[in-house]
């Protein structure tokens, strides 16, 4: 996670905010590595998380995109740190595997994740571990830094106002906890939102659905017209023929309800039933 210098410049198309050294402190205490532990750390910025981070581990491989931060954290030679100057978005699981052989880690059986994501891609990022689980990395937990707002929409309930795409992908293969809030002072430059850590802990989908692709469209599709009803949200989706009432009513939820109402179950349900027509 970044931290800033007094002479070291942030860009903002990097939405960088740099953590203060005694929140490090604070956040490694929360992420509780250990000895053996193999991480994945998303924004190694100056290092002031990563240093820490790698001499308490087997080892990390770090992504920066930002090349400037990348030449200066390669420089100090850290040990147990894999640098790799990257954006995490374009990372794909034949790379991740690529890189953690690259740096002797090919034998990690789990791997964790630590990471203070840019507010402006955090969904993107998180969406992009939740796809590196699936296609069989060894993830085990992520700890992530998140604007406030976005911290609450990955942990909202059914029927909250925070709750939609991000809420349902991240809890159908995964648990999330809130570990703390941050203020804006405890980066600098201190950004206009607040922050929270959170942590998530992968796992197989809840409940199994046929297709993933599935389920996942059909949950964007009912959350771009959040404000309908789930049968009117649905109109736009019609594979095979099959209608939004029909689907619904063998899945057992009725039409006149809201899509932000739907539990992760329900909408599994129902992408099953999507799913089997698709086939």
């Amino acid at each position: 996670m970044r931290r800033t210098s007094r002479t070291s410049r942030t860009r903002k198309r990097f939405g960088q905010h740099f953590l203060e050294p005694a929140w490090v402190t604070k956040v490694i205490a929360a992420i509780q590595p250990r000895p053996d532990d193999v991480f994945i750390e998303i924004g190694a910025g100056r290092g002031a998380l990563t240093i820490p981070l790698a001499a308490a581990v087997r080892g990390v491989v770090a992504f920066e995109i930002d090349r400037d931060l990348a030449a200066t954290l390669g420089a100090r030679g850290v040990q147990g740190l894999h640098l790799v100057e990257k954006d995490f978005l374009d990372v794909t699981a034949d790379h991740v595997n690529q890189t953690l052989a690259a740096a002797g880690l090919s034998d990690a059986t789990e791997v964790r994740v630590a990471g203070n994501l840019p507010y402006s891609v955090a969904s993107p990022i998180i969406f992009r571990l939740l796809d590196l689980h699936a296609e069989g990395v060894p993830l085990t937990d992520a700890t992530l830094m998140l604007q406030h707002e976005v911290a609450d929409r990955v942990l909202a309930a059914p029927g909250s106002r925070d709750y939609g795409v991000l809420s349902i992908l991240v809890q159908h293969c995964a648990e999330g906890r809130r570990l703390m809030n941050l203020p804006p002072g405890a980066f600098r430059p201190p950004p206009e939102v607040r922050s929270a850590l959170v942590g998530l802990r992968f796992r197989a989908p809840a409940p199994p659905v046929l297709r993933p692709d599935v389920f996942a469209s059909i949950t964007r599709a009912m959350f771009t017209r959040r404000r309908k009803t789930v049968a009117n949200a649905l109109r736009a989706y019609s594979p095979g023929g099959l209608t939004p009432a029909a689907a619904l009513a063998e899945a057992g939820i009725a039409p006149a309800r809201r899509p932000e109402t739907l539990t992760v179950e329900e909408v599994a349900r129902l992408s099953d039933v999507y799913a089997r027509v698709e086939r």
